[in-house]
């Protein structure tokens, strides 16, 4: 807190000192003018919280998408060399690709509403989540395994009840990793043909030179990006407070 208090002082005197621009650097007091104004009067016709709304809704849809494909095929991926040699090159050829490389196919194939959108996220989210969830369940004991094949468990039983479980706590970790990656393609997603959402306002308010309102999506967007990823470390500390602690 003292970092961003030193900082809040600094950009508070360069700003009404004048030692930079305000078209560059607006001033404290006029980014709060702004976001008064867009909570109650919104932009161009659209409020505030519609445009968080907007944005949120593509990233938890994507993010749901994600977890229910991503992590079935990873845990199948990584108790299975053979499926991992079918789906391991697909997935490290695109992962790399900046998003903005293939979302023009995603356009031309979905059209410029939300299907395209949803879908770029989708994809920036599945690929870090499946490394995860591939990489947790080859970590998982070996011992583990035996004693529940020793014990007559079937090949699913073991999945659901040993690997899944053994596996989760890391899992979860490439969750966090995979909603930061999908987060920052969120404003990518929203710059081609959106008329909504968090990552349109800033886009189309820099086309004005209105950095007030940029400053204000900035911060929004930084601040919503603390709070998810504290709850997915608050349910960390609460469910896996024995990760790390085995040996201890």
């Amino acid at each position: 807190m003292v970092s961003v208090a030193l900082l809040l002082i600094i950009w508070t005197l360069s700003t009404n000192l004048k030692w930079v621009d305000p078209i560059f650097l607006p001033t404290p007091q006029s980014v709060w003018e702004a976001f008064l104004d867009l909570v109650n009067e919104g932009y161009k016709g659209t409020s505030l919280s519609a445009n968080i709304l907007s944005s949120l809704y593509r990233l938890f849809f994507s993010l749901v998408l994600a977890f229910f494909t991503a992590i079935p095929l990873g845990i199948l991926c990584g108790s299975s060399k053979y499926l991992l040699a079918t789906f391991d090159p697909i997935i490290e050829f695109y992962r790399p690709l900046p998003p903005l490389a293939y979302y023009a196919l995603l356009v031309l194939w979905m059209g410029i509403d939300d299907k395209s959108k949803i879908a770029l996220l989708f994809l920036s989210a599945f690929a870090p989540l499946f490394i995860a969830t591939v990489s947790s369940v080859q970590k998982v004991p070996r011992d583990r395994i035996n004693g529940a094949l020793t014990l007559g468990a079937s090949k699913w039983k073991i999945l659901i009840y040993v690997v899944l479980p053994s596996a989760f706590p890391d899992i979860v970790t490439g969750l966090r990793t995979s909603i930061g990656v999908t987060y920052s393609t969120l404003v990518a997603a929203e710059m081609v043909a959106a008329t909504s959402g968090i990552g349109w306002m800033v886009l189309d308010a820099s086309k004005y030179l209105r950095s007030d309102i940029v400053f204000v999506g900035i911060i929004l967007m930084g601040l919503i990006a603390i709070l998810l990823d504290g709850v997915i470390r608050l349910y960390q500390h609460f469910q896996f407070s024995w990760v790390g602690k085995q040996d201890s």
